[in-house]
């Protein structure tokens, strides 16, 4: 019982730490702004530094940022490192929005029950 219970902590523990580096990754407007540009189309990070107002070196590192949060893949492919959306990280920040989304609404939906009944 006491290595179930240790587990799921873990995976608790795993989960949180995942939606953090989410969050964290797209609280930054340049990370945003690189994941908008990527949504269009895979786009190689020389171009993506393009219409950005940082240097080659600061889109890399947001980068960074953005893979080890499961947003972003790259490849790299000769000398073109070529970066693109990963749809998988984002089921993590959406999965914890429709789990919030759902406890509020039921608690909504209690309220709005308390309320019909005091008419």
């Amino acid at each position: 019982m006491r290595a179930g219970g240790a587990r799921r902590s873990r995976s608790a523990r795993g989960l949180r730490l995942n939606i953090d580096r989410v969050f964290h990754a797209l609280g930054d407007p340049t990370r945003r702004a690189i994941v908008e540009r990527l949504s269009e189309r895979p786009q190689s990070v020389s171009r993506l530094a393009g219409p950005l107002a940082i240097t080659l070196a600061a889109v890399v590192q947001h980068l960074q940022i953005l893979e080890q949060s499961g947003l972003v893949r790259t490849e790299k492919a000769g000398r073109v490192r070529t970066c693109q959306i990963e749809p998988l990280g984002f089921s993590v920040a959406e999965k914890w929005i429709h789990e919030r989304r759902a406890i509020w609404e039921r608690r909504f939906d209690r309220l709005g029950d308390l309320l019909a009944e005091e008419e």
